[in-house]
């Protein structure tokens, strides 16, 4: 069954290219970053990891875990890592799975039979403290991620589970935001006493909270 948003994410224990990971005690309190690969050596992984790596920094700033999970062996890891540091210039500074087995992709379901009966689809998810998946987006092989959308993607996530708001179109952190429809008019008096733009009765425009 695939996976939904608020659904409890799968636990499962893996090795990686940091030893072996029991996935929810792994994540502790902390938010993470799931994203998968069909195998190593593949061309368009090489370069996410190497950017992920780059980003490694931003993500620490949120408080979110990353590991990346590629359907080949652990033996077969370092090679790689060797490979991405090669062709991008960054060093893996994050777990790697091996799913051999395909354990944690059948888990996931990230077998795509359409492409392939063996090989996964390249997907990211991003799971919240409570271990509930906040976001999946699935990618066909020939187009990279965009881990500053991911990033950006976080920054919403994070703020709206703290606030009674929603991020607008192409919104960024520091942009005005949402006051959600569920709070009415009295109640959003009391949560942002300074007022609020009101294009329509229902689309109330705020400051970002904290900004």
């Amino acid at each position: 069954m695939s996976l939904r948003l608020g659904d409890t994410v799968p636990d499962f224990t893996a090795e990686t290219t940091e030893g072996p990971v029991s996935f929810h005690a792994w994540l502790g309190n902390d938010w993470g970053i799931l994203f998968s690969h069909p195998k190593n050596f593949t061309p368009v992984c090489t370069t996410e990891l190497g950017q992920v790596a780059r980003l490694k920094e931003e993500f620490d700033k949120r408080g979110v875990k990353v590991i990346g999970l590629s359907v080949d062996t652990v033996e077969n890891h370092p090679a790689w890592v060797q490979d991405i540091k090669d062709a991008t210039g960054a060093t893996l500074n994050f777990p790697l799975i091996a799913d051999a087995d395909r354990t944690v992709s059948g888990l996931y379901d990230l077998i795509h039979p359409n492409a392939s009966d063996t090989a996964t689809v390249r997907s990211v998810f991003v799971i919240g403290p409570d271990k509930k998946l906040k976001l999946s987006i699935t990618y066909p092989a020939s187009t990279g991620r965009n881990f500053d959308e991911i990033l950006r993607v976080i920054d919403s996530l994070q703020l709206t589970a703290n606030h009674s708001v929603a991020t607008p179109v192409n919104w960024t952190s520091g942009d005005d935001v949402i006051i959600v429809p569920s709070l009415s008019d009295a109640a959003a008096k009391e949560k942002f006493p300074e007022g609020w733009k009101a294009v329509k009765p229902y689309l109330r425009f705020v400051p970002q909270p904290g900004k």
